[in-house]
């Protein structure tokens, strides 16, 4: 069984650019592992990799789907068994890279089979989010299952009903559904994972560094196009860290200073959010790139683990 190499991590940490190096080294071609990497129109807001990033290494699942049409962890998944098998079949190596922690698990574990949905429930819940906001109910997912309300963004009001709505309809809250879970996929997918994780400092200066740029590539007027061509509501992805701040600032709302900022603190929170779950899923190998003097080495000591 060929082993699977996966780079996982907090955002804005040196996980694309490793894997781009390691992918030099392996004949490799890189599938991305991002909630909203995978949507077209939005290259700046989620800092896919440009053309002279990716260094001439094909990239599949990157800027590929319409904003409107959300893709669950499930499809995802599935989306990424067929990367693998068209990377393969050219006799290339595979190398999984992305941030998104809830697609990690279903792509290592598969969707539990208890994911039903309640439409009844799920429609009792989203009403109280609209009358009451996030509060009530992030603090009744933190009573029946602490570890998965700890990477819910509290405004991510799609996971936070999903969340209960799973709890309500159930009786098991979603983390216990992960663990308990044992799939076909599982005993298919042999994986080393590779966690690329900056200390906390570094990691908020590495942050603040690419939001500034970001900025200055025209992150603000990406955001405007994107409403202009789909519609604020109809577009999920907007309603995300540093798109639902642009927006706030466009309005009128927010500073382009105190937009910046607020990108930044959310942008924090939401990589200390991904470091606690990726630290709580299966690791090979842990890698700070402050430990290496560049992305060649950080590659040389990531194929010679791979390999022993």
């Amino acid at each position: 069984m060929k082993t699977q190499l996966i780079i996982v991590g907090p955002t804005a940490a040196g996980k694309s650019a490793a894997a781009v190096s390691v992918a030099k080294i392996l004949n490799g071609e890189i599938i991305g592992l991002d909630s909203r990497q995978i949507y077209k129109d939005m290259q700046i807001g989620t800092a896919q990799p440009s053309e002279d990033e990716q260094q001439g290494i094909v990239h599949h699942l990157i800027g590929i789907q319409d904003p409107t049409e959300p893709v669950s962890a499930g499809a995802y998944s599935e989306l990424v068994a067929d990367a693998i098998q068209t990377i393969r079949d050219k006799g290339k190596e595979p190398i999984i890279c992305g941030g998104a922690g809830l697609y990690y698990r279903a792509l290592v574990k598969g969707i539990f089979e208890g994911s039903v949905s309640d439409a009844e429930i799920r429609q009792q819940l989203e009403s109280e989010y609209d009358q009451f906001g996030y509060k009530p109910l992030l603090e009744r997912l933190q009573e029946v299952d602490p570890d998965y309300a700890e990477i819910v963004h509290p405004n991510n009001r799609k996971r936070l009903v999903r969340a209960l709505e799973i709890y309500q309809s159930t009786g098991v809250p979603p983390s216990m559904h992960f663990q308990q879970q044992q799939t076909a996929d599982e005993a298919k997918l042999n994986t080393f994972t590779v966690l690329i994780s900056l200390p906390p400092d570094a990691l908020e200066k590495q942050i603040r560094k690419r939001t500034a740029n970001m900025l200055a590539m025209g992150w603000i007027e990406e955001t405007q196009r994107l409403e202009e061509k789909y519609g604020r509501e109809k577009v999920h992805a907007l309603d995300s860290i540093g798109y639902r701040q642009i927006l706030q600032h466009l309005d009128g709302k927010m500073t382009r200073e105190d937009m910046e900022e607020d990108i930044v603190i959310r942008t924090r929170q939401f990589a200390k959010r991904q470091r606690t779950w990726f630290r709580k899923e299966k690791i090979d190998l842990e890698v700070n790139p402050e430990d290496f003097s560049d992305d060649a080495n950080i590659a040389d000591f990531i194929v010679n683990e791979l390999t022993q």
